[in-house]
């Protein structure tokens, strides 16, 4: 037989019909239609709230609180020398915008620290925000050179 539209179906056993509910006794899902009887459960309009347990104490504050987030923790984009290495040419400059164009960080919104890991082979101009004691020994030993990026402050005659 010739695989065509018209002759496609699923198959066998693969589809179900609907399940009809509240449809008379004689279908076997008449009356309660499937809901037992009584009770929040059986009534048109419920929806379970998540984690209730039926009124007990749920798992969630049952188990004691523990630790806390430090809202001032300082996050790194790490860039490994590997990366750099393997995504620039001899004598290109990098900085934090570069290695977002080229898909090596998603945005410079946080800021970027170099990393030793991996060997270097090119002579980089790298910024960045901070550089590992390696990763600085490494890039310099290379013939390239190290720049630290810092955050200009606002002149006082700019803040509103």
């Amino acid at each position: 037989m010739v695989l065509s539209l018209n002759n496609l179906h699923p198959a066998p056993g693969s589809t179900h019909k609907k399940k009809r509910v509240g449809r008379g006794p004689g279908s076997g899902l008449g009356k309660t239609a499937g809901r037992g009887n009584k009770g929040q459960k059986s009534r048109s309009g419920y929806s379970a709230k998540i984690g209730f347990e039926g009124g007990q104490m749920p798992l969630q504050r049952r188990l004691p609180k523990r630790g806390f987030t430090n809202i001032f923790k300082k996050e790194w984009i790490e860039v490994s020398l590997a990366a750099l290495d393997r995504s620039f040419d001899r004598n290109e400059e990098v900085t934090p915008e570069v290695l977002h164009e080229r898909g090596l960080i998603k945005k410079a919104k946080r800021d970027v620290v170099v990393l030793g890991t991996g060997e270097i082979t090119k002579a980089l101009r790298v910024s960045a925000h901070r550089f590992t004691k390696s990763a600085r020994e490494k890039i310099e030993a290379a013939g390239g050179s190290v720049n630290l990026v810092t955050k200009t402050p606002v002149p006082e005659a700019e803040q509103g």
